[in-house]
């Protein structure tokens, strides 16, 4: 514990206009004895007292004062000390790094384009729209790029960290001191992102926080832990947590005096390639910083041509169907419709993601939901009636949240929302803990008595989506009848192969996995679901959360409780190849009504085609 006088000094630090009877109320001791404290502090010099008018005072922390403050800290570890007694503020600066030179490229990174646009306009774009009124680039590398632009924006100002080469990003931070007087956000130039994490970050109640999200398996990640709701330890090595709470992306919001405290903390410093995350650590030891986390958010950073690529032909797709359907009175209108409440009710709603349909989180008063509005197209290829009538039996079951809402005609569903809902992503899906999790749902699933009155044939399913394709004028690959022929075929292998008929999901991506507060595993998003083999959603979660050799034999030796059979393995291969030959004809039909998904499509048909060759050698060899 904290003795009195340093207890005094925390509220007087946290509390505005505290007054006497409050410090003995909050401390529990007589009034006789506060005043007794405050005017030993005052005589040691650690507070003033400040007149407000002739009746009131108020008290302050000397730098005395912050100091004794902050080596009794050394005693209470878990103590943090607040920056800002009043904690929103609105945010009109930003400070975008750009100096480091990326050698593959010939230009700073901002400056690659991705279809119509470059990576800084984009950047600038999203911050102006968020109320920044002021950017201030740091540049270094190829700084005439970054020039040139500010000569057309007077909004824009330059500084030039001409040691980049040797130096780390703190370093390029600091130069910003010139022009930055107030809190700001800052951006790393390499990224490309939602939107949604400058908006989020920026309607934060710390001013002082870092935005997190899943780990990525990048190989690159700097990890995070929380502490007490506040940042703990960040790292790249893995090796150092007891938990990961997420990685940290390029993206903060940091208040003017945090930026001060940095900048005397890297006033010692003696390594010149030390980062900002690490200097804004440093100073978290003793002081809150916060954070936002955003568990869906798709963005990507680009350090070469193979991550350019990929930015290119998936992750910007990927944001573009995200941020272009946010349809907020949609929303709105399903809920008052749903749940017969006023417009007034509704209180906030927020987009949450989706990769088919579009999903949100609603406040309705003080109560949480999550809103499923369908996705253009898909009711040609989903039978709402079915999708209702399983989703309400697994809830029933407990493997799904409560539906509240399901219009069969439309396809709007609202659900309860999952508290604490962390949703499962490629990276995360590969730890054994949520293996495990996501194994227990799928055996209650498939050994479960629900009564499914449909059945999910994906034969039937292709010639549907071709049927589809051609009503749309779409066009199918260049050998994609020869293809089919073979995939047809594959009906019988699975006949021979054990096949059974059980309750399913059908669409096992990691991210219709969703992780209560109590470590319950929910499988979500029931369009299609029905009947079939169970090995099908084995066969979907493996490709869909891109396991190794490795990945797959822990996930299915923990399914099988280590007595797999090759008649299962042999079925897991057909599923694989009849999974990527449907949805490659899924993504034509959807590229056809409007949607881009890059490569993902001619990726899944090219994927089938070699597993179809490697199923060819493994019959011959039986």
């Amino acid at each position: 514990m904290l003795s009195y006088d340093i207890e005094v000094l925390k509220i007087i630090n946290d509390e505005d206009n505290i007054s006497q009877r409050r410090l003995a109320e909050m401390l529990n001791i007589s009034l006789g004895k506060i005043n007794s404290l405050l005017k030993e502090l005052l005589t040691k010099e650690y507070i003033v007292k400040i007149d407000i008018d002739k009746r009131n005072v108020k008290y302050e922390l000397t730098e005395a004062g912050i100091a004794l403050l902050e080596n009794s800290l050394d005693k209470v570890k878990s103590t943090k000390l607040s920056i800002h007694k009043h904690k929103y503020h609105k945010v009109k600066q930003a400070v975008i790094l750009g100096a480091g030179g990326k050698g593959d490229f010939g230009k700073p990174a901002g400056f690659l384009e991705l279809e119509e646009f470059r990576i800084i306009d984009r950047i600038i774009d999203i911050l102006k729209s968020n109320g920044i009124e002021k950017i201030v680039i740091v540049n270094g590398y190829k700084k005439e790029y970054y020039e040139e632009l500010a000569e057309k924006d007077s909004t824009i100002f330059c500084v030039t960290n001409s040691n980049y080469k040797w130096t780390g990003t703190m370093s390029s931070l600091a130069l910003a001191k010139e022009y930055i007087d107030d809190d700001f956000i800052l951006v790393e130039n390499d990224l490309v992102f939602e939107s949604r994490a400058v908006e989020q970050i920026i309607k934060n109640d710390n001013r002082d926080c870092v935005l997190i999200t899943n780990e990525s398996g990048s190989g690159d990640e700097a990890f995070v832990e929380i502490r007490d709701g506040y940042l703990f330890k960040m790292s790249k090595d893995v090796h150092q947590f007891n938990k990961i709470d997420g990685e940290m992306i390029g993206i903060s919001k940091i208040s003017y005096k945090l930026f001060k405290m940095m900048l005397e903390e890297f006033k010692h410093n003696i390594n010149p390639y030390m980062n900002y995350e690490y200097t804004m650590l440093d100073v978290a030891r003793n002081y809150k910083v916060g954070y936002e986390k955003i568990n869906d958010l798709v963005l990507g950073e680009i350090d070469n041509k193979d991550q350019y690529e990929k930015v290119k032909k998936h992750i910007i797709p990927m944001i573009r169907r995200k941020e272009m359907q946010y349809k907020i009175d949609q929303v709105k209108s399903a809920i008052v419709n749903g749940l017969k409440v006023s417009e007034e009710e509704v209180k906030e709603i927020v987009p949450v993601g989706g990769m088919t349909n579009k999903n949100y989180k609603a406040f309705v008063n003080d109560k949480a939901y999550i809103v499923r509005i369908p996705g253009l197209g898909t009711s040609s290829m989903i039978n709402r009636r079915d999708e209702m009538i399983n989703s309400k039996l697994a809830a029933d079951e407990g493997i799904d949240a409560k539906i509240l809402f399901f219009d069969e005609e439309s396809g709007v569903k609202i659900a309860e929302l999952i508290e604490g809902a962390e949703t499962l992503n490629p990276a995360t899906a590969k730890k054994k803990e949520n293996m495990e999790l996501v194994v227990g749902a799928l055996r209650t699933l498939h050994n479960s008595e629900i009564k499914m009155e449909n059945r999910f044939n994906v034969f039937e399913k292709i010639e549907d989506y071709e049927s589809l394709v051609k009503k749309v004028s779409g066009t199918l690959f260049e050998d994609y009848y020869e293809i089919k022929t073979r995939v047809l075929k594959l009906e019988k292998v699975l006949e021979d192969n054990g096949m059974e008929i059980k309750p399913c999901h059908n669409d096992t991506v990691p991210e219709n996995f969703v992780k209560d507060i109590n470590e319950r595993m929910y499988l979500i998003d029931w369009e299609y679901s029905g009947l079939n083999d169970p090995m099908w959603d084995l066969a979907a979660h493996s490709i869909e959360c891109d396991f190794s050799e490795d990945d797959e034999e822990l996930f299915l030796n923990l399914y099988f409780n280590n007595l797999i059979e090759d008649k299962h393995k042999i079925r897991i291969l057909v599923y694989k190849i009849c999974q990527d030959f449907l949805w490659s004809i899924w993504t034509i039909l959807k590229e056809a009504q409007g949607d881009d998904f890059g490569t993902y499509g001619i990726d899944r048909y090219n994927r089938g085609k070699k597993n179809l060759e490697l199923l060819d050698k493994i019959l011959m060899g039986q």
